[in-house]
């Protein structure tokens, strides 16, 4: 599911910057390359024994991401459910309890993004 009220589509700041927001939140740079990353947040949804994703994708639009000045912009930012063994399922319903704390998660990293 794509999370179109985050705020963050369109953002730009730089590398060093969504790290160090990140780092703060608990999400993960894991999946990059020159030109793309992407920051996941894992939450457990303990009463259903679920786990779900928010992943942030983002590209870079100035340098590479090897640089720490290199400035990123947010595309999408989705919801997902894990899968076994690896793998996220975008298509499941989300409990509004895990959504809602997704969304502060975001509504943070964008705080912590613009500042």
């Amino acid at each position: 599911m794509i999370i179109e009220d985050s705020g963050l589509k369109g953002l730009h700041a730089e590398l060093a910057d969504f790290d160090e927001a990140s780092a703060q939140l608990g999400f993960v740079r894991w999946q990059w390359e020159y030109y793309r990353a992407t920051y996941d947040l894992k939450i457990e949804d303990k009463p259903n024994s679920e786990d779900y994703f928010v992943r942030i994708n983002t590209r870079a639009v100035e340098g590479k991401l090897e640089n720490p000045a290199a400035v990123l912009q947010v595309e999408e930012v989705y919801i997902g459910r894990a899968t076994f063994p690896h793998g996220l399922d975008y298509e499941s319903p989300v409990p509004e309890s895990v959504l809602k704390l997704a969304k502060q998660k975001l509504a943070a990293f964008k705080q912590l993004i613009q500042a």
